[in-house]
């Protein structure tokens, strides 16, 4: 079946259109700059030529059209038709308390989904716009939407309740949702079919931690293939720090802050989510963990210590959330790294797996220094450790892609 796999930002429309009888991704590319002047990458296949061309895009309809003609086009295209895509696959963040798998588009799931407007407000409105706009172009093909939060759904009360009032729990439907779910169930079955065929272990005895670590960042702890806990909360402001996102604090912090510099709730808001973190850590220097990882290696004068505390204390968090994890299943049989840094900062994942002995935690540092920028899955761990650790380069649009055929196939 092909399926175009979509995710929309607020200016922008990614895609990848999958053969998933063939396992292949046919194309890819991004529609850029949408509502200001627009402009288009794309390439054929996984790894071809990238053509970059500027066209106006007034709207998300308009860079639908764009992305079908440049797949339909004699050169830039790799199919003949647009009536040869099957179905569309939708990424979405949240699913709120409405959605708990993926769902076929109807009148009534997309009023639902203005609903979960409040739990990702900054995410939400952009796939609506980018939903609307795949069905003024393609009315009669079916649609299906793939929530980062349905694979957290799975987790027990105990882990998923926050300490507050039941009235206010209930009013205001307030729980863990999380976030990254896609990304998490990806490595955490690739990761539970090499601990079936290394070690023979059956799905439901396996226990696994997976870290997705990029400029935002969740971990999870996946038992039997189920997920029973994650780092990210009611938003993907909770967890360990992230690019520009504190992460948890004390939320006596909030308040503190609000009072002493007259903060309200939207700038308050702001602060923790957009000026905190690495950017926060740094005194505005960088955000991306590269630029931080670029000045302790060259001693810069000026952000090597900020840079050595917030690496640090990242891939101490990160430490925390295995240990804490591997208590929470009673036991450990993986770690996966996966995602912008979990798959290319080797200094990351040095720090986080050094004095982890007592989990049985080894990994091969010189094998591990060279790991990066590559395609492949890669075991990190030693024949002496007692816990696998491996990079597992995630796929979320191979993941949406399955969801959308499997739903599709049955209509």
């Amino acid at each position: 079946m092909k399926v175009l796999v979509v995710n929309a930002g607020s200016s922008s429309l990614k895609y990848q259109l999958f053969d998933t009888t063939a396992k292949e991704v046919l194309a890819k590319g991004i529609c850029e700059r949408i509502g200001i002047d627009g402009n288009i990458e794309h390439r054929k296949g996984e790894k071809g030529e990238k053509i970059t061309k500027e066209i106006p895009m007034p709207d998300h309809s308009v860079a639908t059209q764009i992305l079908v003609d440049y797949l339909t086009d004699k050169e830039t295209g790799v199919i003949e038709t647009m009536d040869e895509i099957e179905a569309v696959g939708h990424r979405i963040v949240s699913g709120g308390p409405y959605f708990f798998e993926s769902t076929l588009i109807n009148n009534e799931v997309l009023a639902m989904l203005e609903k979960c407007v409040p739990f990702a407000p900054l995410h939400t409105p952009p796939h609506l716009m980018g939903i609307r706009g795949c069905l003024n172009v393609m009315p009669n093909v079916p649609q299906v939407l793939v929530f980062d939060t349905a694979f957290h759904t799975t987790i027990p009360k105990k882990a998923s309740t926050f300490p507050i009032s039941k009235e206010m729990r209930e009013k205001y439907s307030i729980r863990r949702y999380g976030a990254h779910g896609t990304s998490h169930r990806f490595v955490a079955n690739e990761m539970i079919k090499i601990l079936e065929k290394t070690r023979g272990m059956k799905r439901e005895d396996t226990k696994i931690v997976t870290c997705h670590i990029g400029n935002g960042a969740s971990i999870s702890a996946v038992k039997g293939g189920v997920c029973v806990d994650t780092s990210m909360g009611f938003t993907p402001l909770d967890g360990i720090m992230m690019g520009t996102r504190c992460g948890a604090i004390d939320p006596a912090i909030v308040t503190f802050i609000m009072k002493n510099e007259g903060y309200d709730p939207d700038r308050m808001d702001k602060y923790m989510n957009q000026e905190c973190g690495f950017l926060g850590m740094t005194d505005g220097f960088s955000s991306d963990s590269r630029d931080l990882e670029r000045a302790i290696a060259e001693n810069d004068p000026e952000h090597k210590e900020d840079a050595v505390l917030a690496t640090s204390i990242m891939a101490y968090q990160v430490q925390k959330y295995i240990g804490a994890y591997s208590a929470a299943m009673n036991g450990l049989d993986a770690v996966v790294f996966t995602a912008g840094m979990g798959e290319h900062n080797l200094e990351l994942r040095d720090r986080a797996c050094a004095n982890m002995q007592y989990f049985g935690i080894e990994i091969d540092r010189e094998l591990n220094s060279v790991t990066h920028h590559q395609p492949n899955i890669v075991r990190l761990s030693t024949d002496n450790s007692h816990v696998e650790v491996y990079v597992i380069p995630t796929d979320e649009e191979y993941m949406i892609a399955t969801d959308t055929e499997e739903i599709v196939s049955k209509l």
